[in-house]
């Protein structure tokens, strides 16, 4: 793989970064359940003028980040072209990097004394720059852009004293990134950098998502990983003439002997859409119209800070997933019914019978487990679709409509809810688990989308 992937990677999961920066800062949920992880920062401390310069730089950020961000990536992209090699290209034009990396600036000014409070999205964002094989020194690239930006926009207003401090923000926040990274690939098994693999095969799930079994072409044996992580895949994009990098969920229970994947295929949208969140599935359409059985894709190691807490537990689970949301929970399910001593409630939504993946396999569990239970939500129900057979509701997902004991183990305070789908779905779920009374600690979720882990 060219290093220009690796080291053009790391801006660009800054962008993607960005977002999840934000929402982690006003997620008090994760905050608490991952503050005391957060790797500390051997980098000098900021000085009590520092912070107030940077708690004060608050409101021009607020009003002037976009066109901070903005300049940051036209100066960027203009010195070091070769860094499209994994650039957005979507993003870039619609401008939805530079708005997430603005977030991330804005609430990283707003809580620079609380660095703790950093806690999930450092862990999001460095298992995807572990999974990108992101280097330490890669870091400088970024700082240096984005110092040079503040001051382009900002001009006079943006005094020494200024720039000084955020220089500082910027590697407080950064050594913090680079230390737990250096960790994620202590546990690497010694994979270290992007490792071909050979599609052994494809197999249609639906109308719209088909699996990719993955054998190593070193025939070397694979490394374990928990049931709802991802890797990073790698392909050439013709269009845009360099290699473009995704995440996509592991869809199996952990094997040495193949990783599977189940990638959605996007149909497309016109990147200056202004409710385009992505571009146009160069990748997903690739990997379904171009890559055939027997030809080789780089991957990564396994990563993700969204997984199975332990396949050992006797409590119940929900799991509950909407559209692609579905393929992280197939290597969740597969894993726990291997054991059968799990109360198991599989709940998912699907636009029609036909976008549903795994129809047959989750047929055959309910009826080989008997403590699993199977509920499907429908949106547009065609003519043949029946009900108690095709679906169980329609609409989509909505808890109010099952039965609370039954259903969702109410009345277990041990249940676990684990939830995966688009950011709308996420909320709606969170928020309805909790007017139940579930805790935080018991909601585990994977967001797919702008905010998450990108899957297209």
């Amino acid at each position: 793989m060219d290093r220009r992937l690796t080291i053009a990677s790391q801006v660009a999961v800054a962008a993607v970064a960005g977002y999840c920066i934000y929402k982690a800062f006003n997620d008090r949920k994760q905050q608490q359940s991952l503050k005391d992880a957060v790797p500390k920062s051997s980098a000098a401390p900021l000085t009590p003028e520092q912070i107030k310069i940077i708690k004060a730089t608050v409101p021009v950020l607020q009003e002037y980040g976009t066109k901070i961000t903005t300049a940051f990536y036209k100066n960027m992209l203009t010195a070091h072209p070769e860094l499209n090699a994994v650039f957005n290209t979507a993003n870039q034009v619609n401008g939805h990097q530079a708005r997430a990396l603005a977030g991330a600036l804005f609430a990283y000014a707003s809580h620079i004394d609380d660095l703790g409070a950093l806690g999930p999205a450092v862990e999001l964002i460095c298992n995807k720059h572990a999974s990108l094989y992101i280097q330490a020194d890669e870091y400088k690239i970024v700082g240096k852009y984005l110092l040079e930006a503040m001051k382009e926009v900002l001009g006079d207003a943006c005094t020494d004293e200024i720039l000084d401090a955020w220089g500082a923000a910027y590697w407080a926040l950064a050594d913090i990134m680079i230390n737990r990274e250096a960790a994620l690939y202590k546990q690497s098994h010694g994979w270290t950098n992007w490792r071909q693999f050979r599609v052994a095969k494809k197999v249609p799930e639906s109308d719209e998502i088909t699996s990719f079994y993955l054998k190593p072409v070193d025939g070397k044996p694979l490394p374990p990983f928990r049931p709802g992580q991802y890797i990073s895949v790698s392909v050439q994009v013709p269009e845009l003439k360099y290699p473009q990098a995704r995440q996509y969920s592991l869809s199996d229970t952990p094997r040495s002997d193949y990783y599977r994947i189940s990638v959605k295929k996007e149909t497309g949208l016109d990147p200056r859409a202004p409710g385009a969140k992505r571009h146009p599935g160069y990748v997903s359409n690739i990997l379904h119209e171009i890559i055939k059985e027997g030809d080789q894709i780089d991957v990564s190691h396994p990563y993700g800070d969204f997984f199975l807490s332990t396949a050992e537990a006797t409590h119940p689970i929900v799991l509950l997933s909407a559209g692609v949301g579905i393929t992280p929970m197939m290597s969740i399910l597969n894993t726990i019914t291997q054991k059968k001593q799990r109360k198991i409630h599989f709940i998912h939504g699907s636009r029609t019978t036909d976008a549903r993946a795994f129809k047959s396999h989750v047929r055959k569990l309910e009826n080989d487990i008997p403590d699993m239970q199977v509920t499907y939500f429908l949106s547009k129900l065609a003519g043949s679709d029946q009900l108690g057979v095709d679906y169980h509701h329609a609409g989509r997902i909505d808890l109010q409509k099952l039965d609370g004991p039954s259903h969702l183990y109410l009345d277990n305070p041990a249940t676990e809810y684990y939830v995966c789908g688009p950011d709308t779905f996420m909320t709606q779920m969170e928020q309805a688990l909790k007017a139940y009374g579930v805790g935080d600690d018991r909601i585990k979720m994977e967001l797919f989308g702008t905010g998450g882990i990108p899957h297209n």
